[in-house]
This record gives structure tokens, sequence and C-alpha cells, in this order.
């Protein structure tokens, strides 16, 4: 039989995918959950697996194309089966009947919008001011909050997502482009859910990135050109969205780390024998957690002109990969021992860097961290990652001579900067904020076994 691979819905926001790499080619023996093609989307990188074990017999959707869910991109031929389709069986065919007259139900007028709308939590569909013909608006709180700073109405934004899904890309472009962009009017369907609308891009789903620098500045000479992957297109979107929206300012101290050092060692071999891997990460996180339920502010988010203040403690950890950069969340740190926030962090990276993540460990970080000392970075001033109000840069661990007590000392030091969103964070608030977290690593007294 022909069964039909389609693309999967990668969480309940996500309305469509890339794919980047097919790891079989047509002709090729698969088994069933063995890895057939990776995929990106909004929201993480991951590989897909064979839904049944087969032949791979035609690959409908190339690499670098992006398709809505539920789209066929493959099939495979499973010998002496019927024919079916992974995942969506095939609906029955209706018998022949005599059509009858309906009559089409009364046009109605969509509601007026209120005048504040409250969002939801997740992204969700909601009707905003609702188009003219009455079709709802598909779009995310990130994308309705751009809406209304930039006062710009999405019923006039057309969105070149999934089922007509307005996107950071069309906001962005929008916004960039002084103007929303006009949304053709289409009917409804009668029945059945809404057919998405003809590929029509604007005229640059990237214009906040391509105009940023005149193309005759960049063309010269001896050169070559290599198209951004999806990942480094989103990281793109991501940073200049948060230097759009958030005023950074950065703040810099640094600390000792000579007891840290001292602890880690005499526990790393313990930790071996329990096939843990032993980092400093931990550390940070612990004391960052104990610094941010002293200064809730930094552990915030921005809605309009409210501040949301978490009750948990979410922190997102920057993990480098081979092909980009992706941030996993560390759900409830403040829930956790040290030994647990060590075997979940070594687990978030371990599957970031395998693309076994998924959508929902990637989002409602309420803290980043990220970590380039460990390429040997001196410090970093690193860009807010939104919905954030701060991230803290932590730098190379070095031994360097301290004046301690008036005689000069080797100690091992680290250089701590905080990025943060002025518009909530004042300096008084985030230095007090790096008091707290140096405090904390440089007298540590927690049992980490």
């Amino acid at each position: 039989m022909a069964v039909d691979v389609i693309m999967p819905q990668m969480g309940e926001s996500i309305f469509e995918g890339t794919i980047t790499k097919w790891l079989k080619k047509p002709g090729d023996r698969i088994e069933r959950d063995e890895p057939l093609f990776e995929i990106s989307t909004d929201k993480v990188d991951a590989e897909i697996p064979a839904p049944v074990a087969g032949i791979l017999k035609e690959i409908k959707v190339e690499e670098g194309k992006t398709v809505p869910i539920e789209t066929v991109v493959a099939v495979i031929d499973v010998p002496g089966a019927e024919a079916s389709t992974a995942k969506r069986p095939a609906p029955p065919q209706p018998e022949a009947a005599t059509p009858k007259p309906v009559t089409p139900p009364p046009a109605r007028t969509p509601a007026p919008a209120p005048v504040e709308e409250v969002e939801e939590a997740a992204e969700t569909n909601v009707r905003e001011s609702g188009r003219g013909d009455g079709r709802r608006i598909h779009s995310s709180p990130l994308v309705r909050r751009l809406a209304r700073e930039n006062k710009i109405d999405l019923s006039n934004v057309l969105g070149t997502g999934a089922g007509g899904r307005i996107g950071k890309r069309d906001i962005l472009a929008a916004i960039s482009g002084g103007k929303a962009a006009e949304a053709p009017v289409e009917p409804m369907p009668s029945r059945g859910r809404l057919t998405p609308p003809p590929s029509q891009a604007p005229a640059s789903a990237h214009a906040v990135l391509e105009t940023a620098v005149p193309r005759e500045r960049i063309y010269f000479g001896r050169y070559q050109v290599q198209p951004m992957s999806v990942m480094r297109q989103r990281i793109a979107e991501h940073m200049v969205l948060s230097k759009r929206v958030s005023p950074h300012v950065y703040s810099v101290d640094e600390a000792d780390m000579t007891r840290v050092v001292q602890v880690r060692d005499a526990a790393k071999q313990e930790f071996e024998q329990r096939q843990i891997k032993l980092t400093f990460m931990p550390f940070f996180v612990r004391a960052c957690v104990g610094a941010l339920r002293e200064f809730p502010a930094v552990n915030a988010s921005i809605d309009g002109t409210n501040v949301v203040l978490h009750g948990e403690i979410n922190i997102g950890i920057a993990v480098a990969l081979d092909w980009g950069l992706i941030v996993p969340v560390l759900k409830n740190a403040e829930e956790k021992n040290f030994l647990g926030l060590q075997r979940a962090i070594n687990d978030l990276a371990e599957r970031a860097r395998s693309k076994k993540l998924k959508p929902e460990e990637v989002q409602e970080s309420t803290f980043s961290i990220t970590n380039p000392g460990t390429f040997g970075g001196l410090m970093g001033l690193p860009v807010i990652n939104q919905p954030n109000v701060a991230i803290l840069g932590i730098g190379a661990i070095q031994k360097r001579p301290m004046v301690i007590d008036d005689a000069i000392a080797i100690r091992s030091m680290v250089y701590l900067t905080l990025s943060y969103d002025h518009r909530v964070v004042d300096g008084a608030t985030a230095h007090q904020f790096m008091g707290q977290v140096k405090h904390r690593l440089e007298d540590w007294n927690e049992d980490i076994l």
C-alpha cells in the first residue's frame, strides 16, 4: 500500500513547517520510527520519524520549502497491505444522492472590537476587529501587542501563514513599510475548515532584515552568497525584534568563583560515578533563582503598559548548535534541588543538539542565561530573549591576581553581564540583583549531592 507522510503539527500555535533536510532518498528502505526528515518551525527544529516501515517511494516537498500542517510531503510504499494514509485515514465516499436546495444562512455583521482585549497566556486563534468578510484573524499575543504598539489594524494585514495566520514577519513587514498590506477579501466556505489563502507573500517577507545595509555596499570584489537557513532567519528576526522593542541597558560585575571551583572539583568524580556531567551552569542557575526571588521585577514580562510578574521561575538556557542557537527552558527551576537542576540542564542540552526538543520546551521562559565563556569569551552583552526583561551573560572563569585584605592572591574570577529592559528594570535594581548573584556564588554553602 502507499502511505502518505504528512507535515505534523508541532504545537497548538504552529500551522506550518519548513523541511530543512531529507534523511532518506526515494528507493531507500526505512523502519518505523526511524528519522525520515528534519523540519524547522517558529519554535523548534526537530527530526520527524517514519510512521510505518517500507520503501520511500516519493518525496513531494523539496528541502527548503515551507508548507502548512497536514500537507502530504512524501509517500512510503508498504508491500502487501491496502492503501491508506498515515495518521489520516481517507474519508468514506458518500453515496450518490439527489442534491437538495440549500438556503444560504443570512450574512452576519462582525461584532465591533472590544476597547481592551485580554490576551491569552498561550498563542491562540482569536477574533479581533474582524475582517470585512467575517473571517477570523489568526495571530499570536506577540503579533497583537506589536500591532497595538504601532497602531496597526490587523484586519488590513495580509497573513502569509497557514489559514491566513499573521506571523511575526508579516507584522514586521507592515511596521517597516509604514502601513499594513491590504488583505484580499475571500468568500467564506459554506462548510468545513477554512481554506488557506493562495500563496501571496508581501513585497518582502524579511523587509526589516533586507534593508539593513544598502546592497551596493555588500556586493563587491570576490564574494560568495549563502542563503540563511530557516533557523538563522528566525534568530535574525527575533534579535531585530528584541532590539526594536526593548531599550537595552547593560550592567557588568565580576564574581570570585574560587569557592565554587573547589566544590565542583571535590564532587566531580562522584557525579561521574552517577553518569552525570557536573558543569558550572547549575551554580549560576541556583544563584539566579535566589536573586530573582529577591527582585521579582527581573522575572517579568511586559504587556503594553502592564508588567507581568511571573510566579514561576522558568530559566531559558542558550545552547550553541553547529547550525545556530536555541534556548530550551528549564521550567520551575525554583522547585528543583542542585542535582535536579544538573540533570535537567544536561537533558535539555542533549536533546537540543539531537533535535529532540518539543515546542513547549522552548516557550514560557521568564529569565535567560547565556554562557559565551564556554568558548573563551571574557564577557558579552547579550540581546534580551523576548518576552523576558533580562538576560545574564557568563564569561570565562579565569585565574587572576586579586587584592584580598591588602594582599595579592590568585583567585578564579568571572565577569557577569546583565542586559535588561529599562522600561521595567532600573540600574539600581539591576546592580542589586547582580550583587545577590555575586554573593551567592562567592559564599556558596549548599550541599550539591
